[in-house]
């Protein structure tokens, strides 16, 4: 059986890409689980420093299968819940991932392709990409995926596309945050691969602590994240990287990062 999730490891890179392109590459329960367990991996894969997230064939992803779907017509309440879950558990893997991820959106990014497009560090689009939280067209509510989309794109903009469920441009996407690069489709992996060229010269440690910071900062009370961000620097400063990193900038040369962390 082919893989619903694919994995090109080409170290220090590695690219996840999404693999039923003969649907847009919707979710179904086997995607959600590949996809969970591949981003579950590369937690303790010192050899990747940066992921790359796409789509297979004309689309990144256009939400929730239809054959999935008509499967949940027929679930138990308790059966729903643990579906849910499992949707869950998928995203806040890859919210959690301490790698950056770098999302390359083409074709329909819908429902809980969007989703996707929110939890992506550095999400880079096409003129063509479509857009949509259209679960109110079928009686439901992007509920899994709310509180990513709602600290990308803010309560306002929330408010009016989870209600009317429009389909919105690339440039619309832009202007709301949703994703942060817009370039020409003829251009789309060379900037992908100038944003992973880039993210290649930052010390791997410190670009999962500064994601691990943001992640605090939303949870923590003010006087913890306070204290937590003073003893992060801190142990920064002294660790390994960061003595690197120092060095290399007081003397005037590119520092000598090692692996991620």
């Amino acid at each position: 059986m082919a893989h619903t999730v694919t994995i090109e490891r080409t170290p220090p890179i590695t690219r996840i890409t999404l693999n039923r392109p003969e649907v847009h590459n919707a979710f179904n329960e086997t995607l959600i689980a590949e996809l969970t367990e591949a981003f579950e991996a590369l937690r303790d894969d010192d050899a990747t420093r940066v992921v790359v997230l796409q789509g297979a064939g004309k689309s990144f992803c256009a939400g929730a299968d239809l054959n999935w779907m008509g499967k949940m017509v027929n679930y138990s309440f308790a059966e729903n819940l643990e579906d849910a879950r499992a949707l869950a558990r998928m995203f806040e893997t890859l919210d959690h991932c301490p790698k950056p991820v770098v999302g390359r959106i083409h074709g329909a990014a819908i429902g809980g392709g969007a989703g996707l497009v929110a939890v992506c560090d550095v999400a880079i689009a096409t003129p063509a990409a479509q857009f949509a939280f259209s679960e109110v067209k079928l009686g439901l509510i992007p509920a899994v995926i709310a509180p990513y989309v709602l600290r990308k794109i803010g309560y306002g903009n929330a408010r009016a596309l989870f209600i009317t469920g429009e389909r919105f441009s690339a440039e619309t996407a832009l202007r709301i945050g949703l994703i942060h690069r817009l370039v020409p489709e003829e251009q789309l992996d060379a900037e992908v691969d100038a944003v992973v060229q880039n993210l290649l010269q930052n010390g791997p440690n410190a670009m999962t602590a500064a994601k691990m910071l943001l992640h605090a900062a939303l949870t923590l009370p003010h006087d913890e994240f306070r204290s937590l961000t003073i003893a992060r620097i801190a142990e920064l400063r002294v660790s390994e990287e960061g003595q690197e990193g120092i060095r290399a900038f007081l003397e005037k040369r590119k520092p000598k990062f090692g692996g991620g962390a």
